[in-house]
């Protein structure tokens, strides 16, 4: 399965407005994508909450999995990005 790490990008980390924003993009594809931190669960990425449960913070490391390697790479673009901004 495609995956990759990215840093979270937002000052927030993975809180409500950045996690809304990746879930809707991560919705709109076909396959299932998850995001992992180091030593946890996946969860999956189209669910706000189940983003929020990471408890990521700004400058985490977050895992981006999927079958769909253009739904990892917009999806880990998303997490990359600061989307507070």
């Amino acid at each position: 399965m495609p995956s990759k790490t990215v840093h979270v990008g937002s000052s927030v980390g993975l809180h409500a407005r950045p996690a809304a924003i990746i879930a809707e993009a991560a919705d709109g594809f076909d396959a299932e994508v998850t995001l992992c931190v180091s030593g946890g669960d996946p969860v999956d990425a189209s669910s706000s909450l189940m983003i929020m449960t990471l408890g990521a913070a700004q400058g985490d490391e977050v895992e981006v999995a999927s079958d769909d390697q253009a739904a990892v790479d917009a999806i880990a673009a998303l997490v990359a990005q600061d989307l507070d901004a």
